[in-house]
């Protein structure tokens, strides 16, 4: 899952396999170890509680939460994003990662086809 913070936004970008999992567990989280013990975690979550799209900050973990039934729908389906702002104003926008068409080199086989492609 790639994380894109930028300004008061916040973009999770997830490949198929990620996708999957949310749907299938409620679920999918990274981190990253700036040094030993010192880790940022992110994750993204289906809720059947929420109603909306929001986000929380403890500190050391951003998570994202995603209504149960939004996810379904983004998952089984074209839909390319999710999109919404927490109580904060932050902006939220998760998306599906596409295959890059600039980088020839570089490509994710787990990322969707980039429907640009053709």
């Amino acid at each position: 899952m790639k994380l894109r913070i930028q300004g008061n936004s916040l973009r999770l970008r997830l490949t198929r396999k990620e996708v999957a999992q949310l749907h299938g567990r409620g679920r999918v989280e990274s981190l990253i170890e700036f040094a030993p013990g010192r880790t940022l975690s992110y994750a993204l979550e289906g809720s059947s509680g929420a109603n909306a799209v929001g986000a929380s900050f403890d500190g050391q973990a951003i998570t994202v939460i995603v209504p149960k039934d939004q996810v379904a729908v983004w998952a089984e389906g074209e839909q390319v994003s999710i999109e919404g702002f927490d109580q904060a104003g932050v902006h939220l926008l998760i998306e599906k990662d596409f295959q890059c068409m600039h980088k020839p080199g570089h490509q994710d086989p787990d990322a969707y086809p980039n429907p640009l492609a053709q």
